[in-house]
């Protein structure tokens, strides 16, 4: 799992990263890597795999909806919590599908809820089923739509 920050406001990063740390340390999990940029074109020119991203609207440069857009089209699983002090761009975000809309300042105990609501769909996003072939096939749980169990008797 990879959790990233796109804020130019460098104290919500920090506050962010404190979250994480909190957050993961709370749960006796082990805290996955997470990447912080200060603004969508870094953000959009970073290689890495993003499964959580926590982003700012209003940066210099590319605002956020616009990023989050560029970003939903290239993986539609990831899931993307928006942060921000302005609430008209919520019709905006809604259409990029974003999982949550949090408002500045955040709330400790509001993020952790948030947080864990979004591990809780990352892990059924990525759980596999190991299907019983030659080949040991593992399929995504959300691509299986029906299960047939057949008995055979000989």
């Amino acid at each position: 799992m990879r959790i990233c920050i796109c804020d130019d406001d460098a104290l919500i990063t920090e506050q962010l990263q404190k979250y994480f740390r909190t957050y993961f340390a709370g749960a006796h999990l082990k805290c996955p890597e997470t990447a912080s940029f200060d603004n969508g074109e870094a953000l959009l020119a970073d290689q890495g795999d993003i499964d959580i991203l926590f982003l700012d609207v209003e940066m210099p440069g590319m605002n956020g909806i616009y990023v989050g857009y560029e970003l939903k089209k290239r993986n539609q699983n990831i899931i993307i919590l928006i942060i921000t002090s302005y609430i008209e761009y919520l019709d905006d975000a809604m259409r990029f599908h974003v999982f949550r809309y949090l408002s500045k300042p955040l709330d400790r105990q509001r993020f952790f809820r948030n947080m864990k609501d979004a591990i809780d769909l990352y892990n059924n996003l990525t759980r596999t089923l190991p299907i019983e072939t030659r080949q040991g096939v593992s399929l995504p749980a959300s691509s299986i739509i029906a299960v047939e169990a057949l008995v055979r008797t000989m």
